[in-house]
């Protein structure tokens, strides 16, 4: 689909490639992961906060700049909302907690096991932002759980 410059095309391509992010090599989601993680020190509910702005600012640039089925690599706004989503699970930024929450994320968004891999599934915007909304999620539970369990182990 051809866009006209000024309908909001260049504001939706900065989003959706988190600030230019998206465009960095090797591993762009990796970038786009990584670029949210300063972000931590504002503590949870900051960081849940901009995950939800992230998610919102993701579906609006997705209806801008993909199309039904695409999912290029350099649309990493939705790593960003994911990451800042497992962010919000540590009560201290802690440079082991930060870590950890960056390698589950990571994990969990490039292997996809069930229900990340469904939720990829789901066509246009959808699937492009739930995926990682949901691997956010279940690294923020697993963070969540491994704190109940080891207390002080990440924070």
């Amino acid at each position: 689909m051809t866009r006209r410059q000024g309908d909001g095309l260049d504001m939706a391509r900065l989003v959706a490639t988190l600030g230019g992010a998206g465009l960095l090599r090797p591993a762009p989601g990796t970038w786009g992961s990584a670029v949210v993680l300063p972000l931590a020190l504002l503590g949870p509910l900051p960081c849940l906060a901009l995950s939800l702005l992230l998610t919102l600012a993701g579906f609006w640039a997705a209806s801008r700049v993909l199309t039904e089925d695409e999912d290029p690599g350099w649309f990493v706004v939705d790593e960003g909302a994911g990451m800042l989503l497992a962010l919000a699970a540590l009560p201290v930024p802690t440079l082991a907690g930060v870590a950890l929450a960056f390698v589950l994320f990571r994990l969990l968004d490039i292997a996809k096991p069930w229900p990340v891999s469904w939720a990829d599934a789901q066509p246009g915007a959808t699937g492009v932002m739930l995926d990682d909304l949901l691997a956010g999620a279940i690294a923020a539970a697993a963070l969540v759980l491994l704190q109940a369990t080891v207390p002080g182990v990440i924070g």
